[in-house]
């Protein structure tokens, strides 16, 4: 700087200038690119017009020249600027060139020397960054993101990733991207873990307390609005996250593939368990096929030898006749081996007996002597054959111990239950067990084989027993004899009128069911739909009928407990 001139000074010229010279000087070295940095130093440009006391609401990245680095500054960025700083703007140095200084914390310097207590203390720097006011902390809408969505997320994501507390943060990517890279970005940032906090805006500072109690009050206060500052954050950034997965077009994508496989996959389970089905019921259709040809075979070899037993049957049964005749004929060639009339009908009672008790070989027997022998051989042969049949019927008859009111209540009780019934043999020998007066215990057993015994009894004792039978029944159901000429027999008791034909059993059953109980003049409605029969026949018939039903289900349920 050269100096003013003094009045009275002169100028003199000792020796003429030289004309300049353009000398052109390649920039290389360190010192050279220091000069370049000092002489491109951006330096805030309301520096001087900072307030002192409004400090916290000044840029401090600004304040120090540092604008465009921000919180990618390094600790030895901010410490070289903050020394360049102070080199131009410390009072010293302003003073001594002349210039009006600030009393205090009223000189601008202040919020330099405030710029560096903060952005080189790691805590309060990280407070200061949180509230960054070049921030931008506003969410794309909608209407925005859904043309270009990777254009207008991506650099919102990216800006948003400073506050994570992870190194690795998974970019947006691209419409190229695979499940697993979306599935990755949206899981990273649904849970995503943020640093930053609100301590900077803190209304209070309890540094400046008088006492504990006010110092507690003010953290109280302080941890409040921090707490509602960083709701706010966290729903901001989870509407974000929101926003961009409801408009990103790759979630649509992936939905609708995976959609897509889901209906596939459904549609190859349908037809798998619909071929499975479809094998299971052929499988049962050939089970029930291979089932149905062998009970087929099974039934043609049961029905051919059925058929065999049969012809064997009727072989033998058609030999059986020839043999019996052939036997008759042979006795009554030989005049019943006897000259007596009466003799002889006996001895064709016995011949019938003999044809019906022996069997074929000993038939076959007999006939041989018969044919071969003499009269007297062939009576002798006869004779023996007829006395055998005969102790073997005393035999059995011995065994069995049915006595005449035995055999007629057996008779009674199978045509009282005929073929059909529930148990129909156990049923009879209970009937026979409640009404027997010998006190003998009949089984079913016993039962089943005298009833067969008595159908291979020769017809004379056939006769009988069913004559026996008839006699008792009269006897207890005769009337009692009268002691007028003209006295008629009870009405109760008449049975001349007894006989109901089929017809008129079926005609009486559809009269009943037709009138009801509560059908007034019932029984003279029933008496006109069976012909022949009167209202006093048909009111008998029904109350023979309901004994007759009351019987049966008493003995049935006799044997239903003799079982149990």
């Amino acid at each position: 700087m050269l100096l003013t001139a003094l009045d009275g000074d002169e100028t003199a010229v000792f020796k003429a200038a030289v004309a300049s010279v353009q000398i052109q000087v390649e920039p290389v070295g360190r010192w050279f690119e220091a000069y370049i940095k000092r002489r491109n130093r951006t330096e805030y440009p309301m520096l001087r017009t900072l307030d002192p006391k409004d400090w916290k609401n000044q840029d401090h990245y600004c304040v120090l020249g540092l604008p465009h680095l921000r919180y990618k500054a390094t600790q030895k960025q901010i410490k070289t600027a903050h020394k360049g700083i102070v080199l131009k703007h410390h009072p010293d140095k302003r003073k001594a060139a002349g210039e009006q200084i600030g009393e205090g914390d009223n000189d601008y310097f202040t919020c330099i020397t405030k710029a560096i207590e903060i952005l080189s203390d790691p805590v309060k720097r990280r407070a200061f960054d949180s509230v960054d006011p070049t921030f931008d902390n506003t969410v794309p809408s909608k209407n925005e993101g859904k043309e270009n969505f990777t254009e207008v997320y991506a650099p919102v994501f990216e800006r948003n990733a400073r506050w994570t507390s992870k190194k690795h943060v998974p970019k947006l990517g691209t419409m190229e991207s695979t499940f697993e890279e979306v599935d990755n970005f949206y899981s990273f940032w649904y849970n995503f873990d943020s640093w930053r906090e609100f301590s900077y805006l803190d209304e209070e500072e309890k540094d400046k307390a008088e006492c504990r109690d006010e110092r507690r009050w003010i953290e109280k206060q302080n941890r409040g609005s921090r707490a509602v500052r960083k709701k706010e954050e966290m729903n901001r950034m989870r509407n974000l996250v929101d926003s961009a997965y409801s408009l990103d077009p790759r979630i649509k994508k992936f939905k609708d593939e995976e959609k897509a496989r889901k209906e596939a996959e459904k549609k190859a389970k349908v037809e798998a368990k619909k071929r499975e089905q479809e094998e299971k019921e052929r499988a049962r259709q050939a089970e029930i096929d291979a089932a149905r040809l062998a009970k087929e075979k099974e039934e043609e070899e049961a029905r051919q030898v059925a058929q065999l037993a049969k012809k064997e049957k009727e072989i033998q049964k058609k030999a059986i006749k020839k043999e019996r005749q052939k036997l008759r004929t042979s006795c009554k060639t030989w005049n019943y081996f006897t000259e007596e009339e009466s003799d002889s009908v006996k001895m064709m009672e016995e011949v019938e007996k003999l044809c019906d008790r022996l069997e074929l070989t000993s038939l076959q027997s007999l006939n041989e002597i018969l044919a071969l022998g003499s009269r007297e051989d062939s009576k002798v042969a006869v004779v023996k054959q007829v006395q055998e049949v005969n102790a073997q019927l005393q035999r059995e008859k011995e065994a069995e111990g049915f006595n005449e009111e035995d055999l007629q209540m057996l008779i009674k009780a199978v045509n009282l239950f005929p073929a059909g019934t529930n148990a129909r043999w156990e049923v009879i020998a209970d009937y026979m067990n409640l009404h027997s007066t010998s006190g003998t215990k009949r089984t079913a057993k016993d039962v089943i084989i005298k009833a067969k015994s008595l159908q291979r009894l020769d017809p004379k004792q056939k006769d009988d027993t069913n004559r026996k039978a008839f006699e008792k029944f009269n006897k207890e159901h005769s009337v009692v004899a009268a002691t007028i000429d003209n006295a008629q027999p009870s009405e109760r008791f008449d049975i001349a009128g007894a006989s109901w034909t089929t017809e008129e059993q079926k005609l009486l059953e559809q009269a009943l069911k037709k009138f009801p109980v509560s059908t007034p003049e019932r029984w003279e409605k029933i008496a006109e739909t069976v012909p022949g029969r009167s209202k006093k026949d048909c009111m008998k018939r029904y109350k023979e009928l309901v004994e007759m039903v009351k019987a049966k289900k008493a003995a049935q349920d006799v044997a239903g407990k003799t079982k149990k």
